[in-house]
C-alpha cells in the first residue's frame, strides 16, 4: 500500500469515529453520522481500502480507544449496538464495490449502491441488537422490539442521509477526479476499451 493509500485510510477511520459523536439520541440506537463516512470511504477510496478503513476504526474501539457511542474497549462487543459496526464493515465494501467499476458515478448508481451497503448495516445490526438484549443481557426483548427500535425508527434517517451522500458524492467525486485524488489506472490490455477497478 502507498503511503497516500494508508492516510486516505487512516482518515476515513478518523472521520467515522467523529460522526460517532455528531448524534440525535434515540431509544436503543442512537442516529449518528457513522454510515455518511462508511459510505464516502467505500465510494471514494474503493472496496478494498474503504473496508480497511471501517476494520481500523473498529479494532482501534475494541483496543479501548473510546471512539464508539458509548466508549470502547473489547467488551463493547457485547454492546447491543456493535452488530452496525459490522455492518459498517460489509457495507463500505459493498459499496466501494458496485461504485468503483462504474466509469460515471451519477446520483442514482450512488444511491442505489448505499442503499445496497445499508441493507447489510441492518441486516447484522438488527438480529445483533436482538440476540444481545435477549440471550447476554437478560431482557425482556422481541422481535418485534428489535425491529421497531433497530429498523423502523432509524431508517428514516438513514434514507434522507443515503439521498444526501449520493448528491454530494455526484458533486464532488468530478472534482476529486479532476485533481488526481479518485480515479482508475487504464488497463494496458485494453486501453482505450475499459477500465480496471484499481483506485489512484
Amino acid at each position: 500500500m502507498k503511503t497516500k493509500d494508508l492516510s486516505m485510510v487512516a482518515l476515513f477511520a478518523s472521520l467515522t469515529a467523529i460522526g460517532a459523536f455528531i448524534r440525535i439520541p434515540l431509544p436503543y440506537v442512537p442516529f449518528t453520522l457513522q454510515f455518511m463516512f462508511c459510505a464516502f470511504s467505500g465510494i471514494l477510496l474503493g472496496s478494498k481500502l474503504g473496508m480497511l478503513s471501517q476494520l481500523l476504526y473498529v479494532g482501534i474501539g475494541l483496543m479501548g480507544m473510546p471512539v464508539f457511542t458509548q466508549g470502547g474497549g473489547p467488551s463493547y462487543i457485547l454492546q447491543p449496538t456493535f452488530g452496525y459496526l459490522i455492518g459498517f464493515i460489509v457495507a463500505s465494501f459493498v459499496i466501494g464495490k458496485l461504485t468503483e467499476n462504474k466509469k460515471e458515478l451519477n446520483i442514482k448508481n450512488i444511491l442505489l449502491a448505499v442503499l445496497a451497503g445499508l441493507f447489510f448495516v441492518y441486516l447484522i445490526g438488527v438480529p445483533y441488537l436482538y440476540i444481545i438484549n435477549t440471550f447476554y443481557l437478560g431482557n425482556p426483548y422481541t422481535v418485534y422490539l428489535a425491529v421497531l427500535y433497530g429498523f423502523v425508527m432509524c431508517i428514516g434517517g438513514d434514507l434522507v442521509l443515503s439521498f444526501i451522500i449520493a448528491v454530494a458524492g455526484s458533486k464532488i467525486i468530478p472534482i476529486l477526479k479532476r485533481a488526481g485524488y479518485v480515479g482508475y489506472k487504464v488497463n494496458e490490455k485494453n486501453k482505450g476499451k475499459q477500465f480496471n477497478s484499481k483506485r489512484i
